[in-house]
């Protein structure tokens, strides 16, 4: 398991002064959840970004008929939040739950609106969070609508290139929207295509 501090995130991905970076450091709680735990439940307000520490989250929602659909994984040094339930002040429609022991930093809404209104170094570096959250969105809709599943699990490989060594085989599935058994599949036909004498 990786450990990628806040503090180091926002050197490397940002340009934020050390000031504003202890002010954020200093204005968030740190927490750690057990295995299973859960951050979010649908039905609750979510009122915090999530920044993952060490570990990894899982969001997801639960349809009419109980199927879950793993909306994204966030491991360590990913952000993961509802921002319908945040910035609208919204139920949430999601559940966010640990997957491994995990510790996160909570960023509060109150404080960023804040800071974006005051530090524009901070406003920018929010929009790119933002804009960089709505494009993985984006290709993920595209790819679920238009790729086949041997696509779809090159692309989990590429964003995720740990995690199918970390997440079971029914959560994968979960997330490319195929069944465990298809799965299977893909990852023979993969074997079979790259590694064959």
């Amino acid at each position: 398991m990786n450990r990628f501090t806040l503090i180091d995130y926002l050197t490397s991905n940002s340009d934020l002064d050390k000031e504003t970076i202890g002010q954020i450091i200093l204005n968030c709680k740190s927490s750690t959840f057990a295995k299973n735990e859960f951050l979010l439940r649908a039905g609750e307000f979510c009122k915090h970004s999530f920044f993952v520490e060490s570990g990894l989250l899982r969001q997801y929602s639960i349809d009419d008929k109980g199927k879950e659909h793993i909306i994204q994984f966030a491991p360590e040094s990913w952000f993961v939040s509802d921002r319908e339930s945040v910035y609208f002040k919204q139920p949430s429609s999601f559940f966010i739950q640990a997957i491994e022991p995990t510790t996160v930093y909570l960023l509060d809404e109150q404080l960023i609106l804040q800071l974006s209104k005051t530090n524009q170094s901070f406003l920018e570096f929010n929009n790119k969070l933002l804009h960089n959250h709505i494009r993985h969105l984006q290709k993920r809709i595209n790819s679920l609508l238009g790729a086949s599943a041997e696509e779809r699990y090159l692309d989990f490989i590429k964003i995720y290139p740990d995690l199918t060594l970390r997440v079971p085989q029914i959560l994968i599935a979960s997330y490319l929207g195929i069944t465990p058994e298809s799965l299977s599949r893909v990852r023979k036909d993969l074997a079979t295509k790259y590694f064959k004498k």
